[in-house]
């Protein structure tokens, strides 16, 4: 990203991983690479924004074809640099586990988060294979897992944590804690890097995604069956933020082509 003027497109897209632009079962993106395709063909950058670590991201960034655009990790808790391989600074991290470790046992022992798993468990839960769970499980800025505690303890173990400065935002597969940055506000650091008249798309399917959604110029709900879903959203009205009719990467692929047509074909 240039320190001094910025840079120079017509949209740049922000884009959720899991359910969104990567299918629920494969974690593939086969569906969505005609959008890729044309996407790199005319300098639209993707922002990839999701709960993966840094070091998951790089991998698939570099695969897409976007390893020069930033990223978006750990659910907004921390940015990925161009060209990174993912940074190795994991105090936050160590902060947050403490934060945990310190709570009364009843509500420390309803949590179970990727640090209480080995890299096989974390392989299992995700459906990840076991080499990319170990990039999954190197987490520098949060901490993602499930509250399997009395669902009458939840609202203490929350207001606890939030005692101490940790937040916690629901996904479409976990709870992940974190020191309270988010996609919408890393999405507005990155666009300074950016020409501050082009357009910002923003595609994602669950909770976790909303902010960055409502956020952004053209918002895409991605439709994913096997998670929690989006409730309704204001914006909707008006048509600003629509809903996609295929799920994950085949309908992010079709809403992507019908924004770049919009945006610059029919404008020359």
């Amino acid at each position: 990203m240039s320190e001094t003027l910025p840079i120079a497109t017509r949209l740049v897209v922000f884009s959720d991983l899991d359910g969104t632009l990567l299918d629920h079962d494969g974690y593939r993106w086969d569906a969505a690479m005609p959008a890729l395709g044309e996407m790199q063909a005319r300098g639209i950058p993707l922002i990839l924004a999701s709960s993966k670590t840094g070091a998951e991201i790089a991998e698939l960034r570099d695969q897409m074809g976007f390893a020069h655009c930033p990223a978006i990790v750990e659910n907004g808790a921390g940015i990925l640099a161009p060209h990174s391989s993912g940074a190795t600074d994991n105090a936050a991290h160590t902060r947050i586990i403490a934060a945990l470790d310190s709570l009364p046992a009843p509500l420390r022992a309803g949590f179970s988060g990727f640090t209480d798993w080995t890299v096989s468990q974390v392989a299992e839960d995700t459906g990840l294979p076991e080499a990319q769970a170990k990039l999954a499980r190197a987490r520098q800025f949060s901490e993602p897992g499930h509250w399997n505690g009395p669902p009458e303890l939840l609202d203490d173990f929350l207001a606890a944590l939030f005692e101490m400065g940790v937040s916690a935002r629901r996904g479409g597969r976990y709870l992940t804690l974190s020191f309270g940055a988010t996609k919408a506000s890393q999405m507005a650091n990155i666009m300074g890097g950016f020409d501050p008249n082009a357009a910002t798309m923003a595609l994602g399917d669950a909770p976790n995604d909303v902010e960055m959604i409502e956020a952004a110029d053209i918002g895409v709900i991605v439709k994913n069956p096997h998670g929690p879903g989006i409730e309704p959203l204001d914006a909707e009205k008006t048509g600003r933020i629509t809903r996609t009719d295929q799920d994950g990467p085949k309908g992010w692929n079709q809403t992507v082509l019908a924004t770049i047509g919009e945006l610059y074909d029919r404008k020359g």
